[in-house]
């Protein structure tokens, strides 16, 4: 057996051959651990939704696991999140002496990166695999700030991103900025009327719509904004920060080009699979040279 830190600084006892049986309570790193370690994942929630093709048993939701049926499987290690799992299932796993590997909330795009590298090296022992390799190479560039927006994550009440949020940094780096980026919190929840405000006087000039948490569409969220310009993105490309920020052709980076309050945005294809060869035939007027890449920052030109 061998000892490392999780990013908390708890001990964490692992085989010396690395984990082979893992419960994945961070949707996000579920796909992550399947690309880089396929077959090792006995367990997950029942938001682990990617890969698609996985087969593995379900273990309740991220915030209320059901703790029992993770027990149960006897896992070597479950991974967690502190800001996606709840501090007292981490404990009463670690009282039954499951083994449990914490994660921080990684503010920007190279600390989740960083992240991703140590689960690879320290927790299962294995090479950073090029998807990841790649992804460090891609996301070094920070673009200049082209348009500011401001990206609401809920409604009812709103929430918007604040200050230090890997989406915020992601969009950053493709040159849009963050309205509320100096907030003293992380998920403001400003007033409609404070919103409508900030974008009258000009602090911010569009609107950032994720289809996640909150699922945002032409008909929910754009009509709060009269004549503001507006992009729907794919949430999970924005704010998952395993995989998904290492695709070379994310869906969310190829909204429509010009939007105007009375343009209609390309079709949906579903908020949480994209037909990508679906999306490329629908879609050519949008891309005409072949799928965008981040460097390509088609969010900033659909809002400029």
């Amino acid at each position: 057996m061998r000892v490392i830190s999780d990013e908390l600084g708890d001990d964490v006892r692992l085989p010396d051959a690395g984990p082979a049986a893992v419960v994945s309570l961070v949707p996000s790193l579920t796909e992550s651990i399947e690309a880089t370690v396929p077959g090792v994942l006995v367990g997950a929630t029942d938001y682990c939704v990617h890969p698609s093709e996985l087969i593995t048993t379900r273990v309740g939701g991220s915030k209320y696991p059901k703790v029992d049926k993770v027990i149960a499987l006897r896992p070597q290690l479950v991974v967690a999140n502190v800001e996606e799992n709840r501090a007292e299932d981490v404990r009463q796993l670690r009282a039954a002496g499951i083994p449990v590997w914490v994660s921080a909330a990684p503010a920007t795009v190279p600390a989740a990166l960083t992240t991703l590298r140590g689960l690879c090296a320290d927790v299962f022992g294995v090479p950073a695999p090029d998807w990841l390799t790649g992804a460090e190479r891609e996301w070094q560039r920070v673009e200049p700030v082209r348009v500011t927006a401001i990206i609401p994550v809920w409604r009812k009440p709103w929430v918007v991103l604040g200050s230090n949020t890997f989406a915020g940094d992601v969009l950053r780096r493709i040159g849009v900025g963050n309205a509320y980026s100096n907030s003293d919190e992380r998920y403001p929840r400003p007033a409609l009327t404070e919103l409508r405000a900030v974008l009258a006087d000009g602090r911010a000039n569009g609107l950032v719509l994720p289809d996640e948490p909150y699922l945002f569409t032409d008909n929910d969220g754009p009509e709060a904004f009269p004549s503001v310009r507006y992009v729907l993105v794919s949430g999970r490309h924005l704010t998952w920060w395993g995989l998904p920020c290492a695709q070379q052709e994310p869906f969310w980076l190829m909204p429509a080009r010009h939007l105007r309050n009375d343009f209609r945005p390309p079709p949906r294809l579903g908020a949480k699979e994209v037909d990508y060869a679906t999306a490329e035939a629908q879609l050519p007027m949008y891309n005409p040279g072949g799928w965008l890449r981040p460097r390509s920052d088609p969010v900033v030109r659909a809002l400029h």
